[in-house]
């Protein structure tokens, strides 16, 4: 039996964070546990590129143009879109959602989810570092397991 099984490996790669600076209380954290996460298991910090957009409405179309590059080895979103009183939540939070579902099936490097969708900031703070842990860490472990997935996936194609 043949098994595939990725491995949290930092070092050569080059890794996107496209975040969203709505909320950006919550934002920074999520960039913070991401950086983090990555220098921890290998990756330089130069080869780590923080790229700011106005909300996680605009997540998908500059994570899309960021995976089809060829420069990146893998790009995390990160974002937060908090419920208020209007159905804004839904559609921001659908459409980041879907977005970025559509562009990580059709991305040759992996795209990772790291958009918080809470009912309150207390929630969102708690995910972003606080007693739920820090999901952008959680999501920078996800990408270099991921891309050494996608990498192994590539040798066996060739093989």
């Amino acid at each position: 039996m043949n098994e595939i099984r990725g491995r949290v490996r930092g070092d050569g790669k080059r890794i996107a964070v496209v975040v969203s600076r709505f909320n950006e209380m919550v934002t920074e954290r999520l960039v913070s546990g991401a950086r983090t996460g990555l220098v921890q298991q290998g990756v330089a910090e130069s080869d780590i590129t923080v790229i700011w957009v106005p909300g996680a409405w605009e997540l998908p179309g500059t994570v899309r143009r960021v995976a089809l590059s060829g420069r990146y080895d893998g790009v995390i979103a990160l974002g937060c879109v908090l419920r208020g009183e209007t159905p804004h939540f839904d559609y921001v939070a659908g459409e980041a959602a879907s977005g970025l579902g559509a562009v990580a099936r059709e991305a040759p490097v992996p795209v990772i989810f790291g958009v918080l969708t809470t009912d309150t900031p207390d929630q969102a703070l708690a995910r972003a570092g606080g007693k739920a842990g820090n999901k952008g860490w959680e999501a920078a472990l996800a990408v270099l397991e991921m891309s050494d997935v996608y990498a192994q996936l590539e040798e066996d194609s060739r093989a």
